[in-house]
């Protein structure tokens, strides 16, 4: 018995970021600024219960944070004294983290604190051991791809307070690996909380730029003034940080935000959506009776043996793990320093969320242009059969021939009915979406890279498949490991640069293959429409004949007979493979997957050099940027079809 992939939990996730103890805006305010965050934790609770009563449990909020102290530290201490679950995307490793954010004065302290020793300076001791607190309670991921480097770095710049080139140097490059970490943070968040005093947002990783990241990529901003914590306000675009005025109803806002993270589109919940895909009934199989489809491009594709079997078989969520997923899991758990937890939530939460959409949009996809395909096929037997009466039985049995015709034409209108009834266009539209933004699912989350709410696309209809991804991988979180050049090349080779090439030549052969459908069906339509002006040339021929007296009336009205039945027959299919062209898109199909093997080849190329390049030259964002073109390229893909079949409903084939 197929087991039905239970619905993503509910979550509502957030992050926070904010100035350090010892900025001028957040001395003398602290107590001000612990109050407010308080106040809208409590609102966020409040919220949560209020949508939890009509949508069920709701998991623990998920907060973000990089840990440091002042903001980051308050906020976690609420967050943990709610319960929240805590989640730290560390800008370092643990240790190098510790002890650039323990603030040492000097090159000794430090050196202590990355030896794992206790630092003389009591304040700096202070910090470390804060810090030491937060890891133990929080889920860490840590950008070690730098360490190395900047240990060197940072050890300098203590040592040579006066080298103002190590200054700048260490300055530089842990700026950009906080900048990293906190576009982490924010593409797993539905919002975001930011103590700033507005006054500069250019320096990389600082409160001003992580908050400018946030509105470019569609995570609205709550903006709390440490001069004047009471009056915080929200910022929902880049062009806020210009303006930032209040003028709306902040905790109206806030409860809409938290409402919205948890009730997709159309004032649906995600449970509806959930229970659409969890109430389809599972098939082992593709089909027999729509596979019309598919035997057009097995019979115009190319490749030979046009009559084999077109059954499928369809790998069910249970076994998906054994068999076309073993290898990424495979590759997942020889991870060097991999979180040995995610191979095996990957298998049940991803991998068999996604056998379940794309068993399910599979078997839809064939019911659905399948009854198209042979709505054309009887459309053309149904005119057929009313003129076979003339060459096959004469006057006195056209009612036969009318029967069958009747038949035809009742089946057309069952299959249109059924179809309709069935919603088995807009089904497969969903569980495809579904399945296609979960087969590259888990690279992205073995990578901490995921698509901001704000770039999720939409569909014309119905919202649920993209919420219901969204919170299927949200499920899993950021995986506790420490990112090293040896994970991230492992990942580069095995997992990404794998998914890219298979891919990209999936698309290349269907590319090529519907290609050859297209130009053999319009050929194909081209001659038949060529033999019926033959057929009628033909008779005119023989009627002029027999016009001058070289072929007898018999013999004119017997080629009169088989004139007019061929010359009916031949526009008759020409029309029919002509209508299942246009209905197919052939040719547009081929351009989308053409355009997209290309895309993913360019990918596959920077793939192969990143993968030359030594280990100084190999960093996460270079990975994580190749994962989002990945992601990009099946994003657009999918928006292209749905652009082209999203029109095309079951209807009288005409």
């Amino acid at each position: 018995m197929v087991q039905v992939p239970p619905p993503p939990a509910l979550q509502v996730s957030i992050c926070i970021t904010g100035h350090r103890a010892a900025h001028p805006g957040f001395i003398g305010n602290g107590p001000g600024i612990e109050a407010v965050l308080d106040h809208l934790f409590g609102q966020i609770d409040a919220a949560i219960v209020h949508e939890s009563n009509a949508l069920g449990p709701i998991a623990a909020v998920r907060f973000h944070t990089l840990l440091a102290d002042g903001t980051d530290q308050i906020g976690a201490r609420l967050a943990a004294t709610r319960g929240w679950e805590l989640v730290s995307p560390l800008p370092f490793g643990r240790s190098l983290n510790r002890a650039i954010n323990a603030h040492p004065a000097d090159a000794d302290n430090a050196a202590a604190l990355l030896g794992g020793c206790q630092p003389a300076d009591p304040a700096c001791r202070a910090r470390a051991e804060a810090l030491d607190h937060w890891y133990v309670r929080s889920r860490l991921f840590e950008l070690a791809d730098h360490d190395e480097l900047l240990t060197a770095q940072f050890l300098q710049s203590l040592a040579e307070m006066d080298n103002r080139a190590a200054q700048a140097l260490f300055s530089a490059g842990s700026s950009a690996q906080c900048a990293q970490a906190g576009r982490i943070m924010i593409e797993q968040s539905d919002f975001m909380i930011a103590v700033w005093d507005g006054v500069s947002a250019n320096l990389a990783g600082g409160t001003g730029h992580t908050i400018a990241a946030a509105l470019d990529r569609g995570c609205p901003v709550l903006r709390i003034d440490p001069a004047n914590p009471a009056a915080w306000h929200w910022l929902h675009a880049p062009e806020s940080l210009a303006a930032m005025l209040p003028g709306e109803d902040g905790e109206a806002v806030l409860a809409d935000l938290v409402r919205a993270a948890l009730r997709p589109g159309e004032g649906g919940a995600l449970r509806t959506g959930s229970e659409a895909l969890a109430g389809e009934h599972w098939h082992g199989r593709s089909p027999r009776l729509w596979t019309g489809y598919r035997r057009i491009e097995a019979m115009f594709g190319g490749g030979g043996r046009p009559f084999r079997p077109l059954l499928i078989k369809y790998e069910a969520p249970e076994t998906i793990a054994k068999g076309s997923g073993a290898s990424t899991l495979a590759a997942a758990r020889s991870l060097p320093g991999a979180d040995q937890t995610m191979p095996d939530r990957l298998a049940a939460e991803v991998l068999g969320r996604f056998a379940w959409a794309d068993g399910i949009s599979a078997r839809l996809s064939d019911s659905y242009r399948g009854s198209m395909t042979l709505s054309f096929v009887l459309s053309a037997l149904a005119i057929v059969s009313g003129i076979s009466y003339e060459p096959f039985g004469g006057i006195d049995r056209k009612w036969l021939f009318a029967l069958g015709e009747f038949a035809l034409l009742a089946s057309i209108l069952v299959i249109i009915w059924q179809g309709g009834r069935r919603r088995w266009h807009k089904r497969w539209f969903e569980t495809r979406r579904v399945a296609e933004y979960l087969r590259h699912a888990p690279i992205m989350l073995l990578l901490g890279v995921a698509r901001p709410p704000g770039r999720w696309p939409k569909g014309a209809d119905t919202s649920w498949p993209e919420y219901y991804s969204r919170h299927a991988l949200r499920g899993l979180g950021l995986p506790q490991v420490a990112v090293t050049k040896a994970y991230l090349r492992h990942a580069l080779t095995h997992l990404l640069d794998a998914h890219v090439v298979g891919q990209r030549d999936y698309h290349r052969s269907k590319s090529h293959r519907l290609h050859a459908v297209h130009h053999r069906l319009d050929k194909l339509s081209e001659r038949l429409f060529q033999l019926a002006i033959i057929s009628v040339s033909i008779y005119l021929v023989i009627a002029a004949a027999s016009a001058y007296g070289l072929i007898g009336p018999a013999t004119l009205y017997k080629s009169s007979k088989a004139a007019s039945f061929l010359g009916v027959v031949f526009p008759t299919f020409g029309a029919s493979l002509a209508g299942i062209r246009y209905f197919g898109d052939f040719e547009r199909f081929s351009s989308i997957s053409q355009v997209t093997a290309e895309r993913l080849d360019a990918i596959h190329d920077r793939i192969t050099l990143l993968c030359a390049a030594p280990d100084h030259g190999l960093t996460y964002a270079q990975v994580a940027e190749l994962a989002h073109a990945t992601d990009e390229a099946v994003v657009s893909e999918i928006e292209s079809w749905q652009a082209v079949f999203g029109g095309k409903h079951i209807t009288v084939p005409v």
